[in-house]
């Protein structure tokens, strides 16, 4: 989460930056720039001062904050006119000028800061002095009177009574003897404790009732109550509230405790700073997974151009093939037609020579009808080869035809299986990209931001769907190749029974 806001302020700073469209001032002329605004601070035409004596910045007058103490407005000044290279020069002269009309026309202005309510400015012996911690309080002499008749062990009557300094405990101590109580009020341990506590020691040293006052009147001390807040010489005394303080609490100085506040902010600091380190450098290795994912991914799409290529020579090789061997086919079946008309031209001209030859023997005659009944059988042999011929012929015709459409289809298949190869090759790298955002957001996310979890939970889903989409685009990409191998067994038969032929 906290790089996540480093990277979105760095990213408005620049977004301000670049939609800027005023003229910027060099670092050379910002200190002469800051001379014409402060000379507009100086004859008021530029006012630092309200009407009920607050201060306030001319040159931010877009921000709520307009109320400024003198040394808030100066370190507002002195930071943006020092500032990053980010802010622009006019700005930072606008700001120069103002620090130093504070510094040479308001210095008057200048009085001291208020102390803050939660880690009060202490003198130097207030800091030194040993008071018991957690804050606490002693109250002495409760009798009934004090009480207004009530038990002098009722918590909750005290509570109300010293509600306005927020105590959260009353311990009672009750002395048979003296037939009077004595009290502890715990106050919280932290900086809003200490100044209650204080406050509920000033209310009985304004009504006369604090330490020194019972110190002096512990002989004879009357009606009243008194009390105070605990002390060193409270921690080390005799009696019950001596142990219990000792018990329950520690002594310790002003100054100890700014330091131990001080010790556990650096801690909170270094522990903080130890987390971003940890999470850039876990940033800096999903930034490198990301990087080897898109690397292997523009090897994996160069390999498929290279496939895609191959396969596209391979197929017109094949096609240019299949083209010559039909061409040498038809060629020799013309050159075979040939031949035999041929032949069965000269058959018919012996046929019609021995047609007008007479026997003149019976030798001759037999011999003429014995070669008539031979031409016979070969012209019915020619003749049954011409059937067979035109029978060959129109088979390879429609072989001819079946592998045009065979390979029509099969072209038209490798076309749509590219296709799908395609777009499974998309879908793959839209895969690969979401598992890598999907990665980046489980590292940054936090487990109590649910707006991160419901960005994680959509991705999620939405791999899921892409992975289904990827095992349906697998199955019919198995179906397409069980076709294809199908139509090239079928070319290949074609192609043998051709070749027989």
């Amino acid at each position: 989460m906290y790089i996540l806001e480093l990277i979105l302020l760095l990213y408005q700073i620049q977004m301000s930056s670049s939609s800027d469209e005023e003229v910027e001032l060099s670092d050379s002329e910002i200190y002469e720039f800051k001379e014409k605004p402060y000379e507009e601070l100086r004859t008021g035409k530029l006012r630092v001062k309200g009407p009920n004596g607050s201060l306030r910045c001319p040159f931010c007058a877009g921000k709520k904050k307009q109320d400024y103490k003198y040394k808030d407005l100066l370190q507002h000044a002195t930071g943006v006119g020092k500032g990053s290279a980010n802010r622009r020069a006019k700005q930072k002269a606008n700001h120069l000028a103002l620090a130093k009309y504070l510094q040479t026309d308001l210095v008057n202005e200048a009085d001291p800061i208020p102390a803050r309510a939660v880690t009060p400015e202490r003198s130097e012996p207030e800091k030194t002095e040993l008071f018991c911690w957690p804050w606490t309080g002693v109250v002495v002499n409760i009798s009934k009177e004090a009480a207004n008749g009530r038990s002098l062990d009722d918590k909750e009557y005290w509570l109300r009574k010293f509600s306005i300094y927020m105590p959260s405990e009353v311990k009672f101590f009750y002395d048979n003897q003296a037939r009077v109580s004595e009290a502890i009020v715990r106050f919280n341990s932290d900086w809003t404790g200490f100044k209650s506590a204080m406050e509920f020691e000033k209310s009985f040293e304004a009504s006369h009732c604090s330490k020194q006052e019972w110190k002096a009147d512990r002989s004879c001390p009357g009606p009243n109550i008194y009390g105070w807040v605990a002390r060193e010489d409270d921690y080390i005394a005799e009696g019950a509230i001596g142990e219990y303080l000792r018990e329950k609490g520690k002594l310790k100085t002003i100054s100890d405790l700014i330091n131990e506040e001080t010790h556990d902010k650096k801690k909170v600091v270094a522990n903080l700073a130890n987390e971003i380190d940890m999470k850039n450098e876990n940033l800096d290795k999903l930034q490198t997974r990301f990087n080897l994912n898109t690397l292997s991914l523009s090897q994996m799409l160069e390999e498929k151009d290279m496939l895609h290529r191959a396969f596209f020579e391979e197929s017109r090789k094949m096609q240019r093939l299949a083209r010559e061997h039909v061409q040498k086919v038809l060629l020799e079946q013309e050159m075979l037609s040939v031949e035999l008309e041929s032949k069965k031209k000269k058959l018919d001209a012996w046929s019609r020579e021995l047609n007008k030859r007479e026997a003149l023997t019976e030798r001759e005659k037999q011999k003429l009808d014995d070669e008539k009944k031979q031409n016979d059988e070969r012209n019915s042999a020619l003749q049954m080869a011409s059937a067979e011929q035109r029978k060959a012929d129109e088979n390879v015709l429609r072989l001819v035809e079946e592998q045009k459409r065979e390979k029509e289809e099969a072209l038209r298949k490798i076309l749509e299986l590219e296709r799908e190869i395609d777009a499974r090759q998309k879908l793959e790298m839209e895969i690969a990209e979401l598992k890598g955002k999907l990665e980046v957001m489980k590292h940054l996310g936090g487990n109590d931001d649910a707006a991160v979890q419901n960005k994680i939970k959509e991705m999620n889903e939405e791999l899921k769907q892409k992975m289904e989409e990827m095992d349906d685009m697998e199955s019919l990409n198995q179906t397409l190749l069980a076709k294809e191998r199908q139509s090239n067994d079928e070319l290949q038969d074609a192609r043998r029974t051709l070749i027989d032929v």
